[in-house]
Order: structure tokens, then sequence, then C-alpha cells
């Protein structure tokens, strides 16, 4: 409040007294309007205009000196008092016209206008500085009477940066684009825009003194309220604060975000907050469907990343279901018809919607209940299908997704059907299902499931082929493989073959492993093992290649060493496009072979004779075999690895082994012994410590201590079992081929050999032994055609051979009989015509035997037929019709 100098106490205004007086109340009271008499509290106008007060004597000399004063010259009071006002303010070009006003306010007139004025020269005041004051100046009188004058001083500048601050407020809070609320203490608006009069309705003014329940529901009012609170107590400004609320007269949910701090007076003093508020709904909806965006591309690509890592129809489908719930749905179920799932043939189109399907796979976040969408609920595994007029049936016939509204009632709002298409064919149909409460399903929603469905599509029809192959490639292989359980003279066999991932239950590319037991002439057998490297059918058709072209190989009578350098060969012809012969001649000039044509594979040729119990090996880079002897650990036998076929250009060593009785001999393929978590030297020494563990099965003795049968094959079977349960065989990464023999060699009583001289009569000595040694063995049926035949192969020995002649007679499952010589001409079957006469000896052999041939040995040949024995399923030919049919 300005400040009156205490001597200039009288007005001449007459009705001043009164005024003052009037103030009191009757009885001396407390005046009655108090409120007008108490001093202004800090922030009253005078905080921000600059207003002074000092007075002139009768003499005209400053006799009174506020301190505005002093603020606003910057002259103390006892350096002003004394002081001519109009010669230390007024310029000297305008102090004659100042003089003439001063006379006129002596003379008791009161004054009002603008001067400029200058400072006196002094300490603070600095040189040459101006100013522009508006002066009050009002007559008064002393004490003695005389005539004086009160001076009120404004200073121009500061009322003017006032004036223009007030008009650029006003400018900014009218012209405001947003809501701009002045809120005072009471947290009522005091003043309100234009901007959020037109929001909510009215004047500016119709706001006034309303509070933040006027605009916003009770729970958001409360929260607002008690945010301005804190604002107007802590002085702490808050910066976008999200509120929700309705304009008048709609209901739609709008949104805002509010900007809130104190407002405070010039003195400092806090009197209200300041609002400014601008409507984000559409930025909040923007801000949505970018949300929603990038949900879904995160949604895209986890479907990416976790849909098709299996190549299984129902775990794809699973994978799906994972992916979606709950990010997308709260409910989702996978259909596949029934037909793709039994490996049927799905024709390209559309699917009509009718046929069956089978429910794979179901996920929820809310019940662990099924739906259907449509009808009864389908539990997983179930088989079903959909009423034609139903839009499930629908979806699958025209390929679009469908909306199924929710039962009345029920816990699902809506259910997208949408009908898996992949390559122009429908596998199924995908439906995902959101409970009541959650946000309905969307047009950017529907375009997702749809493209999730393909995505999931795409890999089961991955899958549905994946496994059409697989299956064949498997039938393919098990083909090629001997069927049943193998025989062998003079072996007992047991064999085991695991496709990849048999164990695990996940479909995987079938290999090439292989083996196979080959019987040849004289009760001897040759053991097989091999693997072709790669997986596929590529691989399986070479194996089957390679196979047969080992049983051809082996009909011949090849050595072991002999047979892998012609399968070496072979398999050198397998990547070229002129096959052997084109290979061989590649062989002469540099090889410049696709990779992807290579056809590299190990194996192992053993040819085993029961009569001797020798076996000959021959590696061709496979896995050493493994040999249990009675009583003895299990060793690997040193058998020269040798190149894998193939690679050509390295000649194969063989090894000579005798087997004793008893003895267990095991050939395998490295999936037995070998994968990712365990090394090869390790699968190697564990396959051996399985097989020398007292733990195994021995021919008295079954696992738990049993007493075992004295079926020696069943032993066999046991032993095989026991090696997968020991091994680590269900790693499945590899295809698994084990083939165990035990040695059985033929009884002496069971062998008849005799030495003959290179003469005739050898030829009559050898019918007298074929028939001692039939009738020994009890053969008396055959002793008449054993004689025929005998006679028959010792005279072509006697007449085309060279060297001593050796017969020998040999019982198991067959009769063999065997005439060796020491000539290297083989003997060739040829038709004699009618006037021959001779020609029809090796004609009569083959009539009358079951089986016949010649071999070369190390000393010669050896010639050779089979009878099958009495009882037997195969009937013996009578020997005079089968000398008749050759006339």
């Amino acid at each position: 409040m300005s400040e009156i100098p205490a001597k200039a106490t009288e007005s001449e205004d007459p009705s001043d007294g009164a005024r003052t007086r009037g103030a009191q109340g009757p009885s001396g009271d407390r005046p009655v309007g108090d409120a007008m008499w108490q001093s202004s509290p800090p922030g009253s106008i005078y905080d921000y205009i600059k207003v002074a007060s000092f007075s002139i004597g009768p003499d005209g000399l400053v006799d009174q000196w506020s301190l505005r004063a002093e603020q606003i010259f910057g002259i103390p009071a006892d350096r002003a008092v004394g002081m001519d006002p109009i010669a230390a303010f007024i310029d000297p070009d305008q102090r004659e016209q100042g003089q003439r006003k001063m006379a006129e306010i002596l003379d008791g007139r009161e004054w009002t206008g603008v001067v400029p004025f200058r400072l006196p020269d002094g300490p603070g005041n600095g040189r040459g500085r101006h100013g522009l004051a508006e002066v009050y100046v009002m007559p008064t009188r002393t004490e003695d009477g005389e005539k004086a004058a009160v001076c009120i001083v404004v200073d121009v500048r500061t009322l003017r940066s006032i004036e223009t601050d007030l008009a650029a407020s006003q400018a900014i809070f009218g012209q405001s684009p947003f809501g701009f609320l002045l809120i005072d203490a009471d947290l009522r608006v005091r003043r309100a825009n234009q901007r959020f009069a037109s929001t909510f309705g009215g004047t500016p003014d119709d706001h006034r003194g309303r509070g933040v329940h006027d605009y916003l529901p009770r729970g958001e009012a409360e929260r607002v309220a008690a945010t301005l609170r804190r604002v107007l107590e802590t002085g702490d400004s808050i910066t976008d604060m999200h509120i929700t609320g309705f304009l008048p007269g709609s209901d739609e949910r709008r949104h805002w975000s509010v900007n809130l701090y104190r407002v405070h007076s010039g003195s400092g003093r806090p009197i209200g907050i300041a609002w400014l508020g601008t409507d984000i709904t559409a930025r909040r909806a923007a801000a949505r469907e970018a949300a929603a965006a990038r949900r879904n591309l995160a949604l895209l690509n986890e479907a990416g990343a976790r849909i098709g890592n299996s190549l299984d129809l129902e775990t794809t489908a699973r994978e799906l279901l994972d992916v979606v719930v709950p990010g997308f749905c709260d409910l989702a179920t996978v259909d596949l018809y029934q037909g793709l799932l039994m490996g049927d043939e799905t024709p390209p189109g559309l699917a009509d919607g009718s046929g069956e399907l089978r429910r794979v796979a179901f996920a929820s976040a809310v019940s662990e209940a099924p739906f259907s969408g449509i009808g009864d609920p389908v539990a997983v595994g179930a088989v079903h299908h959909y009423p034609f007029n139903s839009p499930c049936a629908d979806a699958l016939r025209t390929a679009r997704p469908r909306t199924v509204p929710g039962e009345e009632g029920g816990l699902v709002q809506s259910t997208l059907a949408v009908p898996m298409v992949a390559h122009d064919t429908v596998v199924g149909l995908a439906q995902f299902a959101r409970t009541k409460g959650s946000e309905p399903f969307g047009e950017r929603d529907r375009d997702l499931a749809v493209e999730l469905a393909a995505r999931a599509a795409v890999c089961i029809d991955n899958a549905r082929l994946y496994r059409r192959e697989h299956e064949r490639a498997l039938i393919l292989q098990r083909s090629l493989l001997p069927p049943g359980d193998p025989e062998a003279s003079g072996l007992d066999i047991a064999c085991r073959y695991l496709p990849g991932n048999a164990a695990t239950g996940r479909p995987s590319e079938v290999g090439g492993d292989w083996f196979d037991v080959i019987e040849l002439p004289g009760h001897r057998t040759a053991l097989v093992v091999g693997d072709v490297m790669g997986r596929g059918l590529r691989a399986a058709v070479a194996m089957g290649e390679l196979r047969t072209a080992v049983r051809t190989l082996a009909q011949l009578d090849l050595e072991p060493a002999e047979v892998l350098s012609q399968l070496d060969e072979i398999a050198r012809g397998l990547g070229a496009p002129g096959g052997v012969q084109q290979a061989t001649r590649a062989a002469r000039r540099p090889r410049e072979a696709d990779l992807s044509e290579v056809y590299l594979a190990t194996c192992v040729y053993a040819v085993y004779d029961s009569v001797t119990r020798r076996c000959t090996f021959a590696n061709a880079g496979h896995l050493p075999p493994v040999l249990v002897e009675p009583g003895e650990s299990a060793l690997m036998l040193d058998v020269p690895p040798g190149m894998p076929l193939g690679v050509g250009g390295e000649p194969f060593e063989e090894v000579e082994v005798e087997l004793p009785e008893g003895a267990l001999l095991a050939l395998y393929t490295d999936g037995l012994v070998e994968s990712r978590d365990h090394p090869l030297d390790e699968g190697l020494q564990a396959f051996v410590t399985a097989l020398s563990d007292p733990g195994r099965p021995s021919p008295g003795r079954r696992p738990g201590g049993a007493e075992a049968a004295p079926d020696s094959s069943q032993y066999l079977e046991d032993v095989c079992d026991h090696v997968l349960a020991t091994l680590d065989t269900h790693h499945g990464e590899d295809d698994i081929a084990l083939l165990m023999a035990r040695v059985q060699g033929l009884p002496a009583e069971s062998v008849g050999d005799w030495t003959l001289p290179r003469e005739p009569r050898s030829v009559g000595r050898a019918r007298e032994y074929a028939r001692a040694q039939l009738l020994s063995w009890d053969l008396e049926p055959l002793v008449d055609t054993t004689e025929l035949l005998v006679s028959e192969l010792v005279t072509n020995a006697l007449r085309y051979g060279e060297g001593e002649i050796r017969l020998r007679l040999l019982l198991d499952r067959t009769l063999v009989c065997e005439v060796w010589d020491s000539g290297l001409v083989q003997p060739r079957r040829r038709r004699a015509r009618d006037t021959d006469e001779g020609g029809r000896g090796l004609q009569l052999v083959g009539l009358l035997s079951a089986a016949w041939g010649s071999r070369r040995t190390p000393r010669g040949k050896t010639v050779w037929f089979e009878l099958p024995l009495p009882g037997g399923d195969t009937g013996l030919t009578d020997p005079a019709e089968a000398l008749l049919s050759l006339f």
C-alpha cells in the first residue's frame, strides 16, 4: 500500500472526515467495513506498480520523502529533503514551465500529468538516467495553515510494462488452442478460455465457480481433485496427466492430456493452479492402432519362430495354439481332415466342408473344457464333422473366414472360424474365440487370424508331404531289408533295425543303413552290414541298389575283398550319368562331379564257413566287428578299415578269423554307438562293455536270474534287447542296424569228406561212399538220387578236371554234395540235341537237385548240388521221370 507522509494529514475534501467517522460502529466496536480498512495482503496490485509519495512545503522544497520514493528515484530521504524538485529532476529546458506549475500548485490547485524527469548525479544513479512519471499533486496545508502539496508518483514505464504483460497474457489465454483454466485455492474455476468453453459448452463466464466434479465422472473427479490439492500444496507440476471423461450430451469416451502447475502472486504467495489441457482421443486411438499393429507384428514374428519347427501334423497344430493363446484369443482349436491324417492324397481345390475332421489340438486360457463353437463340445482326438449349413462348414467350403457369435449365457463372446489353406488346398479349420468381457474381434484381428492360419497350414501341408515321403521311403527301405528272421547254416541269427527318430516318436528322414544274411553254397553264409551316407529317399534307393549288388556278387561266390572292390565300382557309378561304365571312363581323367551326386557308403562283408568255423572279413570304412568268445570279454576285431565305397583307387584287405563254438559276432552301424551327446569312442566302449556285461543274457540264464529256454535264437534276441536297452539308442539322430550271430559249427558227424584218385574206379567208389554216408544219416530216400548225381559230377571231374578229386557231403537243413578238383575251367550246361550221345549230365543235375552250381577255390573249382531233406515242404523229383524228360 502506498505511503502518505505523516504531516499531510488534512484533506481539503470536507466530506473526508465524515467518511472516516461513518466507518465506526455505533458502539465504538470494530468497524462494520473492517474488510475495507485492513492491510492489503502480499500480492496486491501495489506489488507490481511502483507508486511513491512525497510532500512539498510552502517554500516549494521537499519536506517529506517516502521509502517508495527512495526505491523509485534511488535518493535517500536525508538527501532528498530540502531539495528543489524542479531543479533536481527536471531538465533545464523545461524548468521554467515546471516553476509555473509549482506556483499554481502552491496556490492551491490540483494537477495531474505525465512528467519526464532525470535523476540527479549521485551514488547508484549513474549519469544521464531518465524516466517518465505520472504525477498527481494534491494541495494541502501545514499546521501553521500555510499552503503545501502532496505528490503521488507512478513509474509510467513500469505501468506500461504491466499493461503489455496483461495484454500478452490475455492474448495467450484467449487465443490458446488448448483448454486453459485458472483454478483458485478452493479448486474452483476462476477463469476459462474460449477453447475450453467451446468444448464443454457455454461461454467462459458460465464456467466460473465450477469444480472438477462438474466435468468428470465421480471416480475420475476424485483422482483429479486429489492431484490438484497435491500440486497446490507441494508446488510440484504435473505433466501429461491422462484424464478420461465424456462431453456434455455425448456417450463417446474422450481422453485429455493435462498439465498442471501452481500460480504465484508477485510476492510469491500461491494463489491457484493453471490447467492446460488438450484432447488426445485421436492420438490415443492412433496409439492403440499402432500398439495393435506392433502386437500383431510381434505375434507374426513369434509364429514364424515357433510354428513349423516339427514335421509332425499334430505338433504343428499345437504350436499354432501356443502362439495365439492367450496373446490373441482366450480359446482356440484346430481340426484337420481325417483323410489328411491317414495319409490320403488331398486333391487341389476347396474342400466341401462335409468331410470328417479330427480335433488335434485345443488350448484355453480360462477353462480346460473343450468347446466346439457350434453344437456339442468335441474332445481332442475325436472325429466329427460340421453341419452343412453351419458357419464352420461354410468356411471350409468357401475357404473364407466366418464369425460365429457366442451362445446366449455362454462363456464365448464370438469365434473366428478360419480355414487353413495351403497351396489352394483346405487342410483343416482353426477356431479362435474370445470370452465375454474381452475386446471383440475387429477387421485387423480377422486379417491376423487368416495369416496365422495360413502359416500353420503351409507348415502342416509340408509335414503331410514329408510324412508321405518318409513313409514311402520307409516302406522302400524295409522292403529292401531281409524279411522275417534270417536263417543260416551253423549260425543263430538275431537282428534289429530302428529308423531314425523311431524311439522318440518324431518323424525323420530314413537313412541308408542295411544288413543282410546271404546263404552261400557249401553251408556258408555271408553277413553284410552297410551304411549309405546321407538321408532320405535318395539314400534309401542307393542302399537298395548296393544291397542288390551285394546279393548278386555273393551268388558269384567271390572273395570278400573282391566283392567290396566290385561294390566300390558300382557305388562310383551311382553318381555318374552313364553308370558304372561312365564312372570307369571318368576315372581316367580329373573328376569334377557334383558333390550332391556322389554316393559314399561303408560296408563290412564277412563269409562264414560252418564246416571249418572260419570267417573271412573285408571292411570298406565301416566300424570293426565285435567278437565275444565264451567266458571272455568282448573285443573289437582288428580288420583293416579300408576306404568307403565310392571313393575308389584303394584295394581292400581280408582277415580270416577262426570262431570258437558258441562265440558271439556283432556287426552294427554307427547309429548304435554315436550321437551328439556320445562321441564314437565312448559309444564303442559302451557297446563292448554291454556285450561283456556279466548281467547280459547267457544261454543258461535270462536277465533277472530266470532260467533260460533251450531255444538258442531266443537267447540272441535277449542279447539284442539288452544291448539296445543299455546303450543310448533313443537319440533318434540316425538309423540303427544291429546283426548278431552265434556260432554253431557243423558237427563232425554231419560231414563226410573223401579224397579220390584220378582213375575211372573213383566213380564207383564215390557212389559207395555216398550210399554208406546217407544210410548212416537215415536218408535212404535220397540214396538213389544222390548216387546218380555224384556219379555225374565225379565223371565230369575225371573227364574235364585236373588233379585229385575230393568228395564232400554236408548235412544241415539240406544235403549238400561237393566235388572238388584242381581244374580252373567252370562247367557250363548246354542243351543237348536229340541225336547227341552226351551233354545231358548237368541237365540231369539241374532237374534232380534243388540247386546246383560251381565256384572257384584257391586250388581249382568246386561243383556242388543241394537236395532237400525228406519230410520237408519240397518234394523229391523221381529220377526216372527226370531221365525221360531229357528225351
